[in-house]
């Protein structure tokens, strides 16, 4: 029975980092990269489903089972200030009965870090490492870091930088037309 993979990917300045959702050894996918196990947690796979399908949304994932180098080199990039505003990308890679990928991975999420903590919890077996990540798109990114809204200007501005073939964005003058319309469902 065909299956698939939840793969993340992460672009920090000290490297690509590379997780697939899973217990077990690396996974490597079609193109030969390699992706180290951890867990992400449990209500994850709804998170990334309604992050695929939604057009504005922050997804929080925690990521747990990460190996001391992995956690070392993510902890000495937060510590220089280069993490938030790195890219993330939620991948799928479809596997054959033996589990073995077929075919290229699908990217399905890419957003920018937006927040990142880590929690280490020190046990009999050693430290692990927990580190919950705050991914945004480009579509939640549209409000300023002190938590105001993009004027109507500064909108059309920014959407003209991430997308400048398409047409002048008009989605502030839109809006407040709405308030006064009616939402009416079908009436099979």
């Amino acid at each position: 029975m065909a299956s698939l993979r939840i793969l993340c990917q992460v672009e920090l300045p000290s490297g690509t980092l590379r997780f697939w959702d899973g217990s077990g050894g690396p996974f490597v996918d079609y193109e030969g990269d390699i992706y180290r196990s951890c867990i992400i947690n449990e209500d994850a796979l709804g998170q990334i489903e309604a992050a695929i399908n939604a057009e504005a949304f922050t997804l929080s994932l925690v990521l747990s089972g990460i190996d001391e180098t992995t956690s070392n080199s993510v902890w000495e990039d937060y510590q220089d200030g280069n993490i938030v505003g790195s890219n993330f990308r939620i991948l799928l890679q479809r596997c054959d009965d033996y589990d073995q990928p077929t075919g290229d991975v699908k990217v399905k999420f890419t957003g920018k870090i937006s927040n990142l903590n880590f929690v280490d919890q020190a046990g009999d077996t050693g430290i692990r490492s927990t580190i919950q990540v705050d991914v945004a798109n480009r579509f939640t990114l549209r409000s300023v870091t002190n938590g105001a809204v993009l004027s109507d200007v500064d909108q059309r501005a920014r959407a003209r930088v991430l997308n400048p073939t398409a047409p002048d964005d008009r989605f502030c003058e839109r809006i407040p037309g709405l308030k006064d319309k009616t939402v009416r469902w079908p009436n099979w």
